[in-house]
């Protein structure tokens, strides 16, 4: 059995940051095990721009990214593996892979980095009723046939959900002359980004109908409309509302779920709001050895993010391989979200293993306007920042510095909360 000290799971941009942070702190041995024909994950569907202006200071698409990340680990000459997935990872970090050529063999890992990613829920996960014809998407799969494979997938549009992939698929369908008749949001604000909603539909006159939902799918073999229905606060259809709407794509774009059968498998507790893995400040998980990042921790709006929170996860596999063991005997401080934020990510901080300044991310749960966001150490306000905008699809963050937190190592719990003017 081939032995490495880190495996990385996934060579999209989490894997492939993560695995280039632990080899630029002192560990050789790696290898990344990719189930694509290609390293970058997500981003080689995602021709638009607006990708590394926080990491690479300047606007590059989604290919151009994971080429600079990939050449990064080519330079580096940290070993992957394509085709291949991942069966299980035991207890021990024996991990079980598969691919065409090998068949199934076990990899001996020291550490495993989880960077797994996120699939998109489908319309069976929203009960939508109606037939179920032709025409019917997952934003992300008709990025794929448009931007990888040529083919666009109808004439006239309607997209459920207001997510990023959503928005953006959109603009891409709209520009290779598809009718997008609207965007159908069931809630009272986007999941997206405020810039993609100016960006991919103001700019191009799409309407986005807030407190909607597509009651039903009409068609039999192949989609003839939607009927559209206003919702109450509930997110409910209201009588009477229903607008019938002919189409003959309907794009699905409700939301992404991280992918964590593996780590469930594993023992891995999870967070029941973000479906990702339970981590402290080193983002190692429950099972000691273990570490998560990316898309299959929490859901992020920015790939730039992602990569920042991997880079630490593969700084903190190295020292772990360093030292062949964690200490976390030391006290743990709980982070709580509180009246206004959804989660946060990490889940504790744990003093014995506390080594740098801590990111805190999390999303609020609400539109806000000239809000701040407090930081409690117990009852002691510790942080009062005004955030101009606050939106759910905007992830957030906060650093809590190393030096004020050891100065409180008293505290039980760390509170964020929203404060609306």
């Amino acid at each position: 059995m081939k032995e490495y000290d880190i495996v990385v799971i996934g060579g999209g941009p989490a894997g492939l940051a993560a695995a280039y942070s632990a080899k630029e702190n002192g560990i050789d041995n790696i290898l990344i095990i990719e189930r694509d024909n290609i390293l970058g994950g997500i981003l080689n569907q995602c021709i638009h721009n607006g990708f590394g202006l926080h990491v690479f200071k300047e606007e590059l698409t989604g290919p151009e990214y994971a080429e600079r990340y990939a050449n990064l680990v080519e330079e580096k000459n940290i070993e992957y593996i394509l085709n291949s997935m991942v069966l299980s990872v035991d207890e021990n970090k024996v991990v079980t892979v598969m691919n065409e050529e090998d068949g199934i063999f076990e990899i001996q890992a020291k550490a495993v980095i989880l960077a797994m990613g996120c699939r998109e829920r489908s319309r069976g996960a929203i009960n939508i009723p109606g037939y179920r014809p032709s025409g019917v998407f997952s934003a992300g799969m008709v990025q794929r046939l448009m931007n990888m494979e040529g083919y666009i997938p109808g004439k006239e549009v309607v997209i459920f959900g207001s997510g990023d992939i959503g928005l953006i698929m959109a603009r891409r369908m709209a520009l290779e002359g598809a009718k997008v008749k609207a965007v159908v949001e069931r809630k009272p604000y986007s999941s997206g980004l405020q810039r993609n909603i100016v960006q991919c539909l103001d700019d191009y006159d799409i309407p986005l109908l807030y407190q909607h939902t597509v009651s039903k799918v009409v068609g039999k073999d192949r989609m003839e409309g939607v009927v559209l229905s206003k919702v109450d606060d509930k997110k409910q259809a209201i009588p009477g509302t229903e607008e019938f709407v002919s189409c003959d794509t309907l794009l699905l774009s409700v939301g992404l779920i991280p992918e964590n059968e593996i780590s469930r498998d594993l023992g891995v507790k999870m967070n029941r709001k973000t479906s990702g893995p339970i981590v402290g400040e080193n983002l190692m998980t429950n099972v000691e050895g273990v570490f998560a990042c990316g898309n299959v921790l929490h859901v992020h709006d920015l790939v730039d993010h992602v990569t920042m929170e991997s880079n630490i996860a593969g700084k903190k596999a190295a020292e772990y391989i360093k030292m062949n063991k964690v200490d976390t005997s030391g006290k743990k401080i709980q982070l709580i979200p509180d009246k206004g934020v959804s989660y946060l990510v990490p889940d504790h901080i744990n003093l014995s293993t506390l080594s740098d300044d801590v990111t805190v991310r999390f999303r609020v749960t609400d539109v806000y306007e000239g809000a701040y966001v407090d930081v409690n150490f117990d009852d002691e306000l510790a942080i009062h920042r005004k955030k101009p905008f606050l939106a759910p699809g905007e992830m957030q963050e906060i650093k809590l510095k190393k030096d004020y937190i050891l100065e409180h190592q008293n505290t039980d719990n760390i509170t964020f909360k929203v404060e609306a003017k």
